[in-house]
């Protein structure tokens, strides 16, 4: 069998796609969910105060980006709403990575950041005006390596719902919330693959409808959601 090459071209560069457009390969409808009783604050604290033992199902995507790799961290959002929600953004369509994708908020580290914990907050304040104050934040799950070579930590906060919130209009388009039982039922996880060039590529999506708008989750932001599910039902 032929070798892939060390880096292939990001699926944005196949002509006209689309990634709603991808035919769903199937859906986890047999896998449990997790019970709302674990995702209550305490409940949450207590999972990251004593962590099963459990490995992320997603960890990297095949590089298209023949860069350095670059740390960066995300800071994944609960709002702390009578139903827990998780935050998320819709990046602008004029970034140089993921534009227009749905994203945790969050970035590349700086070399003054004390923790990956601290590029989380710092950059969650700078893109949606999210003050760390409002902020828990519980323990990390594994890094994730994208295809454009980030090295992303995830950074688990509970969140303030009276926080007020002001995007950076240059990098995101929107906010929203989803709520965290739908994310954590893996009967709305969906499985999706593309082969071009001789590579195959996999990935999740989450597509979740708020009654006006369809927020299509895939690609690094479901995966990571798809290792949050893991971890909660270790």
């Amino acid at each position: 069998m032929a070798q892939p090459p060390a880096f292939v071209p990001p699926l944005s560069t196949l002509p006209d796609f689309d990634p709603r457009s991808v035919p769903v390969l199937g859906i986890d409808a047999h896998l449990p969910a997790v019970p709302a009783q674990h995702q209550t604050p305490e409940a949450l604290r207590r999972r990251f105060l004593q962590p099963p033992v459990w490995a992320p199902e997603v960890s990297s995507e095949k590089r298209f980006s023949s860069r350095e790799p670059a740390h960066a961290s995300v800071l994944v959002p609960i709002v702390l709403r009578e139903q827990p929600m998780m935050l998320l953004t819709e990046r602008t369509v004029h970034l140089s990575t993921h534009s227009g994708q749905v994203a945790f908020p969050g970035g590349r580290a700086d070399p003054e950041d004390a923790s990956p914990a601290d590029t989380a907050l710092r950059e969650a304040e700078e893109e949606v005006g999210l003050e760390r104050r409002h902020v828990e934040v519980l323990g990390t799950l594994p890094v994730y390596r994208t295809g454009s070579s980030f090295i992303i930590t995830p950074v688990v906060g509970l969140v303030q719902p009276d926080c007020i919130l002001q995007p950076n209009p240059y990098e995101v388009a929107r906010i929203f919330e989803v709520p965290l039982a739908f994310l954590l039922n893996p009967a709305h996880h969906q499985r999706h693959a593309v082969e071009w060039e001789g590579v195959r590529r996999e990935w999740f999506s989450m597509p979740y409808h708020d009654g006006s708008t369809i927020h299509f989750i895939w690609g690094a932001t479901a995966g990571m959601l798809r290792n949050f599910y893991r971890f909660m039902v270790a």
